[in-house]
C-alpha cells in the first residue's frame, strides 16, 4: 500500500503560479512511477504529467512550456511547478502511483491516488 497526500493547492488570478506537493508513504519502494492528474467539473480526468523511473518525464502538450514536475526519490516527494496560469487550469489536482512496470497516460492503472487538491484560476 502507497499513501500519497497532495498539497499546494489553492485560488490564484490567470497569470499566476502554484506550487503543488505530494508526498507518499507505505512502500514506497514500489512506487515505480508517479502521475500528476486533474479533473475539472464535467470532464474526465487527464494526466498532466508523468515521472518515470530513470529520469523519465513528459508533461502533457497543453502545460508544456508553463508546468514542470519533479520529484525527489530521497524524500519520497513529487512536486508540480504550475506557472502562467489559465482560468482553463482549474481543477482538482491528484497525484497518483503506479506500482508496474509502466508509466501510462491513462488514469485507470495507477494503484493508488491521493485525495486531491483544488486549483482555482480566475480570470
Amino acid at each position: 500500500q502507497v499513501q500519497l497526500v497532495e498539497s499546494g493547492g489553492g485560488s490564484v488570478q490567470a497569470g499566476g503560479s502554484l506550487r503543488l506537493s505530494c508526498g507518499y508513504s507505505g512502500d514506497t519502494a514500489s512506487a515505480n512511477a508517479v502521475g500528476w492528474f486533474r479533473q475539472a467539473p464535467g470532464k474526465e480526468r487527464e494526466a498532466v504529467a508523468r515521472l518515470g523511473p530513470f529520469g523519465f518525464k513528459h508533461i502533457s502538450s497543453f502545460a508544456t512550456g508553463r508546468f514542470n514536475a519533479s520529484r525527489d526519490n530521497l524524500k519520497n516527494t513529487a512536486f508540480l511547478q504550475m506557472n502562467s496560469l489559465k482560468p482553463e487550469d482549474s481543477a482538482v489536482y491528484y497525484c497518483a502511483v503506479i506500482t508496474s512496470p509502466a508509466c501510462p497516460l491513462d488514469a485507470d492503472p495507477y494503484n493508488f491516488w491521493g485525495q486531491g487538491t483544488q486549483v482555482t484560476v480566475s480570470a
